[in-house]
């Protein structure tokens, strides 16, 4: 078994000192002003103890976090009071993530994040080793992988060529190797002793790691433009809430700050003297600074995420490399694919591009690390073109909704604007604002509204994929082969029985956000849904069929 970097207690001494050390100083303050027992000398003697305690903590967790290779597993054991012990098979595990800070490159350190299927969260993190150390767990992690997912298919050929011929199936050793023969000829497997076989240790070899990258082939590279097009059309929801929490950091000062600001054009003198019509300037100059700010930071965020991004492909694996301040590095395995998204917002649309997600199981996109971005944004053409070469899917003759459907959104988006118009007139009645009634300038949104919504939303039902578009200010349009789905189910609210429509709900093996829903086609005709699930239900089983019969995971990685 294999330590961490000796930096790694270095940064947890760091980090667990602070913990302990801040919490009863900050304790001992608060409590000392309202009890009268606590008294605020205590800090003396609390604060070295905590300082003993959280040093003590991190070097006798750094001493017992393990990790090793084995031909089966990547085993992993932690704990301090609890004893942890994980073996992850090498089947199971979705993707091998290595993070990069500014200080960590510096220092020529490494995170590593081992993903596995079925659920959001990761299995391991190793905090720090090197960078050299990280090549090698990524490396010799894809390539055990691989050799399951092989042992696993020459496993169902051999079962079935049994089967077929009368004879009983082959135990696993007959196809998977012996584990004894394999530790025997390959220098990175770690004995049961815990003592790497290789004189060196447990580093990958120059010879190794050129071989390993000469199978590298790019797909695909972000370019300057690129880049800039996608920071500047794009919006990331983390930008709002650092901006909240700034304010609530520094609420007086930044009042103080618009104030100012609005000032030249009409605003209050200070928050406490003023207008209602000042006030009325104070807050729309204060939502347009807000504004202004969140969308810059968006800018920022996504740029520095971005940049540099660069997608290749190794053997059965899609490996990308991304980041100017956090670098990551880390690999999309192709047959974990559920499906594939085609992102675009109007401002994208207008300029014709458009960006490609991928979503794996367990994962969905943006679902913790983005690690499924395949094309942040390149031309719509190419887009197109790369889903066709990835999926296999044939040109989409999209079906709509019938017309009943808009007007239902008619009356939904009324309903708001009308609630929109009695909460300006609830707040009139009970303040000095005026002129509520011009709320009701919503109204005139509802009948576009409506439509683009109903415009915007389609689907196709193929021979091997079923193709979901929706949604307007963020079209995705997600291609789903059959044998990806898990369940097909329809949903009806009260409101959809009455004008007999229903929504079919699509759900495969990857996990959902808030920000990403399950793929949906939304309000077509209740027999139209009927026939679309009887068909899916029909193609997935044929699907399943086909492919064990041909044993191929489905997905071209051929991007040219």
């Amino acid at each position: 078994m294999n330590r961490l970097h000796p930096l790694s207690a270095v940064t947890m001494v760091i980090q667990q000192a602070i913990t302990w050390v801040t919490i009863p100083f900050f304790l001992v303050v608060f409590l000392s002003g309202i009890v009268d027992v606590v008294e605020y000398s205590w800090v003396f003697v609390l604060v070295p103890l905590g300082l003993l305690l959280g040093t003590t903590y991190a070097l006798v967790y750094y001493y017992r976090f393990e990790y090793g290779i084995t031909p089966d597993t990547f085993d992993v054991r932690s704990g301090v009071f609890s004893r942890r012990s994980r073996e992850i098979p090498y089947g199971r595990i979705q993707n091998v993530d290595i993070a990069r800070g500014v200080v960590q490159r510096l220092l020529g350190l490494a995170v590593v994040s081992i993903e596995t299927a079925g659920g959001g969260n990761t299995e391991a993190t190793l905090r720090f080793v090197s960078e050299s150390e990280a090549n090698r767990l990524q490396h010799q992690i894809r390539r055990r992988t691989a050799e399951a997912t092989e042992r696993r298919r020459r496993r169902a050929d051999t079962d079935s060529d049994a089967v077929e011929s009368g004879e009983s199936p082959l135990p696993d050793d007959s196809v998977a190797g012996t584990p004894g023969e394999e530790s025997a000829s390959d220098p990175d497997f770690e004995r049961a002793d815990g003592t790497a076989t290789a004189e060196s240790g447990p580093q990958i070899s120059e010879s190794d790691s050129r071989t390993y990258e000469s199978r590298r082939r790019r797909l695909f590279d972000l370019e300057a433009r690129e880049l800039l097009l996608y920071s500047f059309t794009s919006f990331r929801p983390a930008a709002v809430a650092a901006v909240l929490f700034v304010f609530f950091l520094a609420t007086d000062t930044i009042l103080d700050v618009l104030v100012t600001i609005a000032q030249p054009v009409g605003g209050p003198e200070d928050l406490e003297n003023g207008t209602t019509g000042s006030y009325g300037v104070l807050t729309i100059v204060s939502m347009v600074n807000g504004l202004v700010i969140t969308y810059l930071l968006s800018v920022a965020y996504t740029f520095a995420t971005y940049y540099d991004f660069q997608l290749g492909r190794i053997d059965e694996d899609f490996v990308y490399e991304r980041g100017l301040l956090q670098r990551y590095s880390g690999s999309i395995p192709v047959e974990k694919v559920q499906s594939v998204t085609v992102t675009a917002n109007p401002v994208q649309r207008l300029i014709e591009y458009a960006g490609l997600w991928v979503e794996t199981a367990g994962y969905g996109p943006d679902s913790g690390s983005g690690s499924q971005s395949a094309v942040p944004l390149a031309d719509r053409r190419r887009v197109y073109a790369f889903t066709e070469n990835l999926t296999g899917v044939e040109r989409p003759r999209f079906h709509t909704p019938p017309s009943i459907a808009r007007r239902r959104y008619l009356v939904r988006y009324s309903l708001i604007a009308a609630a929109i118009v009695a909460v300006a007139f609830g707040t009139a009645w009970a303040t000095p604002l005026e002129r509520w009634y011009l709320a009701a300038v919503v109204f005139l949104v509802v009948p576009p509204a409506a439509h683009l919504r109903y415009v915007n939303l389609g689907y196709y039902v193929g021979e091997d994929h079923l193709v979901v578009r929706r949604g307007f200010w963020r079209r995705r349009t997600t291609v789903i082969p059959y044998y990806r789905i898990q369940t097909v189910s329809t949903r009806r609210s009260i409101f959809q029985r009455r004008l007999g429509l229903a929504s079919l709900v699509i759900d495969t093996a990857s996990s959902r956000t808030f920000y990403w829903a399950t793929p949906t086609i939304y309000d077509i005709d209740l027999e139209d849904a009927r026939e679309a699930n009887g068909v899916g239900r029909t193609r997935l089983q044929s699907a399943l069929r086909e492919r064990a019969q041909s044993d191929d995971v489905g997905l071209s990685v051929d991007f040219t």
